[in-house]
């Protein structure tokens, strides 16, 4: 099938794997962000998780720097920053700080959920206060110490860095609520499919009839995650999803979020019902070899209208990783 052209970007989880540390894990961040410039990838966006012994990007803005300070044109940003753990203003001043040191090439993408559990939020916001139900609000202040003239800052305080700066900012999610805010300010919106499937049409639909043109975007923009695991044959592209699998299997049994090893058969590993949870839950994957890969990337583009997509793969070897976004890149033709 052919597969219309379409821009591309990754999605890095910065995975600690089992028996692994922090410090590879960046290093190959790293590695992986100088690959995906190179295969012609678009972005380059990492997201804040807290609690999680299995991923290590929680200070996101640092990995952010790290990458953007080590690659040349991709652009970086955040997939996303989880507003309400955070004042707007520090998030400004960071964003500014980092599109100062790297102009023209950082996104500030936005999300509402905490990024962590309960005690892990509660250590964020000194409280529970904050549930996100004011994210229209916190939203609004951060535009406002870019762009003064907005009038929604707190008065008398000033993002510096960050004050006139054009960061491009997104809104990410999962339901219909960013998805509507996104389409009444006019901003782009990015759609977690990677992980939650299940809304996604109706989200995309209530993106797009509640767009209004803006100053930073036209017409609406919406970006979908998908899950990639990609390998020379098809057996190894299946064997490799298993690490995956065993990561969301975990996470659904409340134990760590560790990738593991990959494994021949999931089948002793989970019962019937978890292994229908996690099938739906990580549905928009595409797994096998380039052909396979080819084949099934115009259903998820087809289903959802996606102006771009954002590939994560979450496997277990790094090398194997790699090879997985070359495949892909040269599946979509992106350089």
């Amino acid at each position: 099938m052919t597969i219309r052209p379409i821009r591309a970007s990754v999605l890095d989880l910065a995975p600690i794997v089992a028996g692994s540390t922090a410090a590879i894990s960046f290093q190959n961040t790293l590695d992986l962000a100088r690959h995906a410039e190179q295969w012609g990838y678009n972005r380059y966006w990492l997201a804040e998780h807290h609690n999680m012994p299995g991923i290590a990007s929680s200070a996101t803005s640092l990995i952010i720097s790290h990458v953007a300070a080590g690659t040349h044109k991709i652009r970086v940003g955040s997939g996303g920053i989880m507003l309400p753990n955070h004042a707007p203003l520090v998030i400004a001043e960071q964003f500014g700080t980092l599109e100062s040191l790297y102009p023209g090439r950082i996104d500030l993408g936005l999300g509402r959920a905490p990024g962590s559990d309960q005690r892990a939020m509660r250590a964020l916001r000194r409280g529970l206060g904050s549930d996100g139900s004011d994210f229209p609000e916190m939203v609004s202040e951060l535009r406002a110490y870019f762009d003064p003239t907005d009038g929604n800052g707190m008065p008398g305080v000033r993002a510096v860095p960050g004050e006139g700066l054009n960061i491009p900012i997104w809104l990410l999610g999962s339901s219909g609520f960013s998805a509507q805010l996104a389409g009444q300010l006019g901003l782009p919106f990015a759609f977690a499919s990677h992980f939650a499937p299940d809304y996604i049409v109706p989200a995309l639909d209530i993106y797009r009839s509640n767009f209004r043109p803006s100053e930073a975007l036209k017409k609406p923009y919406a970006m979908i995650g998908l899950n990639v695991m990609a390998a020379d044959t098809n057996e190894e592209a299946r064997r490799l999803r298993t690490s995956s699998q065993q990561q969301f299997l975990n996470l659904i049994r409340g134990r760590s979020g560790q990738l593991s090893p990959p494994v021949d058969s999931m089948d002793d590993l989970w019962s019937e019902q978890e292994k229908a949870i996690v099938t739906q839950q990580l549905s928009y994957t595409a797994v096998g070899d380039p052909d396979a890969i080819r084949e099934q990337l115009p259903r998820f583009l087809e289903e959802t209208g996606a102006d771009e997509l954002i590939i994560t793969a979450q496997i277990y070897e790094h090398q194997a990783r790699l090879r997985s976004y070359e495949i892909l890149a040269e599946v979509m033709q992106l350089a």
